[in-house]
């Protein structure tokens, strides 16, 4: 029964989903992002079983019949079977509070672990963790670590975990008693803050209501809100890599993942190995809210979309005009229109699997969240996304909801809300990742925020000045902290500086739409010896454009420790509206593609 609810809760986007799949899929377009929609992940790297007997691994009798509740918990990694025998699994019990540990107050940290196949020449683990705040690693490594594995080389270990408040790891941050409170509250979202004259204030209010009933449901059941900054998080990281037998850290960390791995490496600058930071969220504007620079990349990204379509010309780009300033004014003309005339998709029937089953509208929200979304994976998104604006200004309306509907739902259609099991909090769960535990971590980690209605106004001003394409929709990051009133025992403010054991190497596109190139270049400048490795391509990290030129590099460092030279760039092996195949059956051009294909839950998942 707990394995079935593990593969359904897998099908499903968790919160997202409401009275049926065509309503929900419309409300959400593009705010919470792509990221259970991880496409096929079979066979990239083919391996056989590995005699588990002879590693000392505990071995369950049938593996399908496996759970995280069958793992006893443990003070050290005593690694498990499970997931038929292609992983190993463990709980580790470890302090809630770092700084006052007791044996009353526990966290029990979901970590797995993707074994080396190439023994003869084994060069440890390497920890990796895949961006939110709030993504799940334990989720993120049985569907593509391989292809990770593939680029770092096989005879890594590749080690990932859920981290506090997330899935599998308990206690688990959840705000509401139920899935259907949850999907309740989501329906009636309000849309982006700009939508229409006052919406902002409603926005606002909600924002509070929503921090205030998260804050209020976990008081009492438990004290994991003062225990999930990043600084817990990066100590429970130092243990994991104690407990693996090792005195210091290889990692690969992805969006939030370089702020992870940017305060590892300052708190802890002698235990740093291997350091790849890779789409780089600025290090102090995270934890100062001094200045902006997070949207700075994003009309550039945008213009690319302009520029790339235009290059493709009518067969390949739906939304084709003679320039890119005339595609760009096709678009401005749309969302005038759809703000004053929101497009209608008929029902299908209640019975429908294909189509709504009520009618649906595509609103001014909806189309700039999905403008906002695909910035994130142009190479993946930018063909399709020309296609729903051509349908949307003739007003056809389907192709938006299909491209919804398999975007947010990679395999079954989504249960009713009346057919959601729920998994109650104290049981280990399977997920991509937890919406409400992304404003947690992220706001122990920001300052207190007090900001006024009028204070909001102001800051959601600025990002629409510095980006007119999609700074309205993410106003959404620093309003996730509206009303909060919990504070971390453990906060790290800095210095973000150190003289770590061995030179990290920073990775960036140069136009990345929420982790702009200059965030990179300002994390360097604190760690001597770094490089800056920039990727001529479009969206958010490295992953979105296949680069081998990258890879190469990353492979080099992991290996052997080499660092590219200041100033090096790599070119990606493709661009948006071409053809995403790999070139070769190369295994790193094929790992390198199937990352391509997958969403890694980049897209900001606030939503009040």
């Amino acid at each position: 029964m707990a394995t079935r609810r593990l593969q359904t809760n897998k099908r499903r986007d968790r919160w997202r989903y409401a009275l049926n799949v065509a309503t929900l899929m419309l409300i959400v377009t593009g705010i919470l992002g792509y990221r259970h929609q991880l496409g096929d992940w079979g066979g990239i790297t083919p391996r056989s079983r590995l005699n588990r007997q002879s590693q000392g691994l505990r071995q369950p009798e049938d593996d399908r019949t496996w759970e995280w509740t069958t793992i006893e918990p443990s003070r050290d990694l005593q690694w498990h079977s499970c997931y038929d025998g292609a992983y190993d699994c463990a709980r580790l019990d470890l302090p809630m509070d770092w700084r006052g540990p007791s044996d009353e107050e526990r966290v029990l940290l979901a970590v797995m672990r993707l074994r080396a196949i190439e023994r003869d020449d084994y060069r440890g683990p390497v920890i990796f963790n895949p961006g939110g705040p709030g993504d799940s690693g334990i989720f993120a490594l049985k569907d593509h670590g391989a292809s990770l594995q593939t680029i770092i080389g096989h005879n890594h270990d590749l080690v990932s975990f859920d981290p506090r408040g997330i899935g599998a790891t308990l206690p688990r941050i959840e705000c509401w008693d139920s899935p259907e409170q949850r999907q309740t509250w989501d329906l009636q979202d309000v849309g982006v803050v700009d939508a229409h004259p006052g919406i902002i204030y409603d926005v606002y209010a909600r924002a509070a209501a929503f921090s205030q009933t998260c804050e209020s449901h976990m008081v009492g059941r438990s004290n994991i809100l003062h225990h999930v900054g990043t600084a817990s998080h990066a100590r429970d990281m130092l243990e994991i890599v104690h407990k693996l037998g090792q005195d210091k850290l290889k990692y690969w960390g992805f969006s939030y993942g370089t702020v992870l791995g940017g305060v590892f490496a300052a708190m802890y600058p002698d235990k740093v190995e291997r350091l790849v930071s890779d789409g780089n969220v600025d290090l102090r504007e995270w934890h100062y809210q001094t200045y902006i620079n997070f949207p700075r990349d994003m009309d550039k990204v945008m213009n690319a979309f302009y520029d790339f379509c235009h290059q493709a010309g009518s067969q390949d780009c739906d939304f084709y005009a003679d320039t890119p300033e005339l595609i760009k004014q096709r678009l401005d003309k749309l969302l005038d229109t759809i703000r004053r005339q929101p497009v209608l998709i008929a029902a299908d029937g209640p019975m429908s699997s294909g189509g709504p089953g009520i009618p649906q509208l595509v609103t001014w929200s909806h189309v700039r969240r999905l403008t906002s979304a695909a910035l994130y994976r142009p190479i993946a998104l930018f063909q399709k996304y020309a296609a729903v604006l051509a349908a949307l200004e003739a007003g056809d309306g389907r192709p938006y909801y299909n491209m919804n509907k398999n975007l947010y739902s990679a395999e079954d259609p989504a249960p009713s809300i009346c057919s959601i099991e729920a998994i109650p909090p104290h049981i280990p769960r399977l997920e991509a990742g937890n919406d409400e535990a992304y404003p947690a971590i992220m706001c122990s980690d920001y300052p207190p925020m007090n900001d006024t209605v009028h204070d909001f106004i102001t800051f959601a001003q600025q990002l629409s000045n510095i980006s007119e394409s999609a700074g309205d929709v993410n106003a959404l990051f620093r309003l996730a902290c509206i009303g909060r009133t919990i504070r971390p025992k453990w906060r790290f403010d800095g210095p973000f500086e150190g003289n770590t054991s061995y030179p990290i190497l920073y990775v960036n596109n140069m136009a990345d739409n929420i982790t702009p190139l200059v965030s990179a270049t300002n994390n360097s400048q604190g760690f001597p010896g770094s490089v800056v490795l920039v990727q001529n391509s479009y969206g958010h990290t490295s992953l979105t454009a296949p680069s081998t030129c990258t890879a190469k590099y990353i492979y080099d460092y992991f290996q052997h420790g080499q660092l590219p030279e200041p100033g090096t760039t790599c070119d990606p092996d493709c661009y948006p509206f071409q053809t995403t195949r790999p070139r070769s059956e190369d295994r790193v051009a094929v790992a390198l593609h199937q990352l391509t294909k997958s969403n890694w839950g980049f897209t900001a998942k606030v939503r009040p």
